[in-house]
């Protein structure tokens, strides 16, 4: 199994306590802490230690998963205390906002970082595009040495722009497979996202490999479409997180 730190917090602005939305059998997060679980990758909870997010500490415990608690702002932080917690020297990053990720493509970047002495392997270019595939594999050493010189509760949502400035980082992008990946947004942020991930999960189940995910969307190509006008709105806001 692969460690797996699952990134959640309930406070979110666009959407707001998207993690705890219905998501069939359970919520948001409940479905990340399964499909992780069913897909080889061992989770554990990494949240705020905000009265906030109280609930997620509880979710975790109803559904058998640790949790670590940490800063609100600083997820880098959070991150390097979590592995140091439980002893973790290399981890995945899970995202809560993610429901669609494919546990074989994280299990291969996890792969390429240990066997292949990376500090870092990024998500391939169409997970990062929208696709919303596949996470980060970090080692716990890069990720400590990145916190390293930041004040205390810096904001590192956006972390590979503080992992990036790392001297001598050793870092690999996870490479496609699929030739020709499927034009979709798979990630949770506005209330169009849900919509489309509820009818995606409607149709093919919540633990429907990411091949039959692919799939459905290139028998119905114009899905895509529910949400997709997001994507650039999206990507603004992200450069605008960055310090």
């Amino acid at each position: 199994m692969v460690p797996g730190i699952v990134t959640v917090r309930t406070t979110s602005s666009r959407l707001p306590r998207k993690c705890l939305l219905p998501f069939g059998e359970g919520s948001v997060i409940q479905h990340i802490l399964r499909r992780a679980t069913a897909g080889g990758v061992d989770p554990v909870v990494c949240t705020s230690v905000d009265p906030s997010d109280d609930v997620l500490e509880e979710i975790a415990r109803s559904e058998g998963v640790p949790c670590f608690r940490g800063s609100l702002i600083n997820k880098l932080k959070r991150w390097s205390e979590c592995a140091a917690h439980f002893g973790l020297e290399a981890f995945h990053t899970v995202d809560a906002d993610d429901p669609f990720f494919d546990g074989a493509e994280m299990r291969r970047s996890f792969k390429l970082l240990t066997e292949g002495g990376w500090d870092m392997v990024t998500p391939t270019e169409s997970s990062s595009a929208g696709g919303a595939s596949v996470g980060y594999s970090l080692t716990a050493n890069i990720v400590r040495r990145a916190v390293q010189g930041l004040p205390e509760e810096a904001d590192t949502e956006m972390m590979w722009y503080h992992v990036a400035k790392v001297p001598g980082l050793r870092r690999a992008i996870l490479p496609e497979i699929d030739p020709a990946p499927v034009k979709v947004r798979l990630t949770l942020d506005y209330p169009e996202d849900y919509w489309l991930l509820e009818s995606v999960r409607r149709m093919v189940g919540n633990l429907a490999p990411r091949p039959a995910v692919d799939d459905l969307l290139r028998r119905n190509p114009d899905l895509y479409k529910i949400n997709w006008f997001r994507n650039e709105e999206w990507a603004a806001g992200q450069a605008a997180k960055k310090v």
